[in-house]
């Protein structure tokens, strides 16, 4: 797997990755490692720009801090702010770099407008099912801690179906990765809504006995 320029690599982990902490377990430290590792498998693959595609998925989420419904879009202003990158990276690299940020979102309707934005798109997708279910569970208690469990079922099982199921809005932008196989399996589990409880509970449990 081909590694970015170490010194962007020392700044990133140094200046950046820690801001993560501040989002909870769902969207904290452990998913944008995820992200980037994810990123720099399919920039070998397609040949992308390796630092562009590690600063990308660094920054992907750094938007979070704010309305998560606009984070794309606070994460790519937050990025193209940093005056830091200029050493590395020139106005149009910046900007390829920006937009590939802002067009991560798994529910925009249209696709990326850069093979950028389809690596930190498609790298974003961690589709690893028992990651899939237990962060959506985590997101529950994380952000809904007043729902009882048959809430949090219900609103995991929705989210399921709006985003992972067969009419669900989630799209892959590069043919051939490993989150093909996975979406299947995501799908066929969703499909047996006996299956789907069983995968809630399990984690469910988990989650709560780890709270206690």
């Amino acid at each position: 797997m081909p590694q970015p320029n170490l010194e962007i690599m020392t700044f990133v982990e140094r200046q950046i990755l820690p801001r993560y902490n501040a989002f909870g377990q769902s969207h904290g430290l452990g998913h944008v490692q995820r992200v980037i590792r994810n990123s720099l498998a399919l920039a070998a693959v397609t040949g992308a720009d390796v630092n562009m595609v590690y600063v990308i998925a660094a920054y992907h989420d750094l938007g979070m801090k704010g309305p998560r419904a606009i984070h794309h879009l606070t994460g790519g202003k937050i990025l193209m702010a940093d005056a830091r990158l200029r050493r590395w990276f020139s106005a149009e690299q910046l900007k390829i770099m920006k937009e590939a940020v802002e067009d991560h979102r798994a529910s925009s309707s249209r696709a990326p407008r850069s093979i950028y934005g389809k690596i930190v798109a498609e790298a974003d997708r961690d589709l690893e099912p028992n990651v899939v279910f237990s962060r959506a569970v985590l997101f529950g208690f994380e952000n809904y801690p007043k729902m009882n469990e048959e809430q949090m079922w219900e609103r995991f099982q929705s989210h399921m179906r709006e985003k992972y199921g067969r009419t669900g809005y989630l799209r892959l932008w590069i043919p051939g990765s490993p989150n093909a196989k996975n979406l299947e399996v995501i799908r066929k589990t969703i499909d047996s809504e006996t299956e789907l409880h069983k995968v809630f509970s399990r984690f469910y449990k988990q989650i709560q006995d780890k709270k206690k």
